[in-house]
């Protein structure tokens, strides 16, 4: 590997700050698209009062995300639908129903389908901008993930629970 860059572009590691990263939903059913701000630890999606995603023609908890104290998204899917992982997939939160998310994960709930999206510099996905010349080529090691203890505790006391967001089509509530 080298570490030569592209017209003044440094790659850098994965690591922001907690929450950072505008992360999102980008929710879709037919001819319906929104987005939805992922802006508080712990987002139920479904069709029963209370949830935080409220749709219809969903289980009345469908699915929950999780904001951890590592800085990671985590999907649990509740009632019936499709990962883009398999549960046997190496990841953060191993599980036969739990996915942790990345920019382009996808998942399904009812006819809705979901895209995950979280901007790069924050995505703890691959550092470095990624793998140069395909996998199992050397790359450096990223300094350890900051400890977000602090960060995940003032977002745990300063949720207003009132997610806040795009409008949205007529089958779709906050």
């Amino acid at each position: 590997m080298t570490d030569e860059t592209t017209e003044g572009y440094t790659p850098t590691t994965t690591h922001a700050e907690f929450g950072a990263g505008n992360p999102r939903l980008r929710i879709t059913r037919d001819d319906d698209r929104t987005e939805f701000a992922l802006d508080v630890d712990l987002v139920r999606i479904g069709s029963a009062e209370g949830n935080e995603l409220r749709i219809a023609d969903t289980d009345p908890l469908h699915a929950t995300i999780q904001h951890d104290d590592r800085d990671e998204y985590v999907l649990t899917l509740h009632g019936e639908g499709e990962r883009s992982a398999a549960g046997s997939a190496d990841a953060t939160h191993p599980g036969e129903d739990t996915q942790t998310l990345r920019t382009g994960a996808q998942f399904t709930a009812g006819p809705w389908s979901f895209v995950f999206a979280r901007d790069e510099s924050a995505d703890h996905g691959r550092p470095f901008g990624g793998r140069k010349g395909g996998e199992f080529n050397d790359q450096r090691l990223q300094p350890p993930r900051p400890d977000y203890t602090d960060e995940a505790a003032a977002s745990e006391t300063a949720e207003s629970g009132a997610p806040q967001g795009e409008a949205a089509p007529d089958d779709y509530e906050r």
